[in-house]
């Protein structure tokens, strides 16, 4: 239960979640995306229970990497190999092939436009004009989407999918920042970021504390760590994240009280109540296409 919550809030965090958002017309179309989105769930499930067919089938998965081992990714497609005609699995087999490569590819752009903006732009050529700026950020997506592939072919798989759950970890950290932060501005920004390192320090240390039974790595074999480890009378596990963001959480209240206690000076926030409201036809939008890069960028 703790993985899926956690696994769930993540999900939203990432940057290349971010970029479909910013890259949608008005907030109507995010707004119609999100009432879809519970039918689009309910699918995810049924797909889900493919998995449950495969064992009821019978079907063995192909040998893994290593000697002994199995590769579970190959199920499914030996489900519909073995048991549909061959027309039905190839539409499959494609739609694999389709849904793969999708958010594949929404990742490698958004890791290549926050490597342009945050880091070629920022730190290495600050007058880079747009035509450079979209030349480094194919080259950048294009070694994101190699590097994948590598990680694929050279790694173990257990270790992507453990990879998977530590990234989700990670990028939990930031919830109340980034989250909380579209809700109140009480949070002070020393507090948040006390809170961060909090939560990164104690979600890493957690993390190595997890072998991985399977593969016999001693430390970063998951993300369920034993509630015995804690002091509690139990077999059971709970996601690392849930226990590190809420940490993270208490810190950043705690941190925040001190510091307004303290009279410390919070910064200064930049955008306007009205920011929020901006949509397509503003005005202000359009005056912004034609201004400086920089506040382009800052919008």
């Amino acid at each position: 239960m703790t993985l899926a919550l956690g696994s769930a809030l993540a999900l939203f965090l990432y940057p290349h979640s971010i970029t479909g958002v910013l890259a949608s017309r008005n907030r109507n179309v995010i707004k119609r995306n999100m009432s879809a989105l519970p039918a689009y769930s309910f699918l995810l499930g049924l797909i889900a229970l493919l998995g449950f067919m495969a064992v009821s089938a019978g079907v063995k998965p192909l040998p893994g990497a290593k000697a002994g081992s199995v590769d579970s990714n190959t199920v499914v497609p030996l489900l519909f190999d073995q048991q549909f005609p061959a027309w039905f699995a190839g539409v499959a087999f494609a739609a694999i092939g389709i849904g793969a490569l999708v958010p594949a590819a929404i990742m490698s752009i958004a890791a290549a436009n926050l490597f342009t903006r945050n880091i070629y732009k920022e730190y290495i050529k600050r007058d880079a004009s747009h035509a450079e700026e979209a030349q480094v950020s194919k080259i950048a997506s294009l070694i994101v989407k190699i590097g994948a592939v590598a990680f694929i072919i050279f790694l173990d798989p257990q270790f992507s999918i453990d990879l998977q759950l530590i990234g989700g970890i990670i990028i939990l950290q930031t919830a109340p920042a980034v989250a909380i932060g579209l809700y109140t501005r009480w949070l002070h920004r020393g507090g948040l970021i006390a809170g961060w390192a909090v939560g990164m320090a104690l979600g890493m240390w957690m993390l190595y504390q997890i072998p991985n039974a399977a593969t016999g790595r001693k430390h970063f074999g998951g993300s369920a760590f034993p509630l015995s480890d804690f002091g509690f009378d139990s077999a059971k596990t709970i996601y690392v994240g849930f226990v590190a963001v809420a940490v993270n959480l208490l810190i950043a209240v705690l941190v925040t009280l001190v510091l307004r206690a303290m009279k410390t000076a919070e910064g200064v926030d930049g955008t306007q109540p009205d920011d929020y409201f901006a949509d397509e036809g503003d005005p202000r939008l359009e005056k912004e296409r034609t201004t400086p890069d920089e506040v382009v960028s800052s919008t």
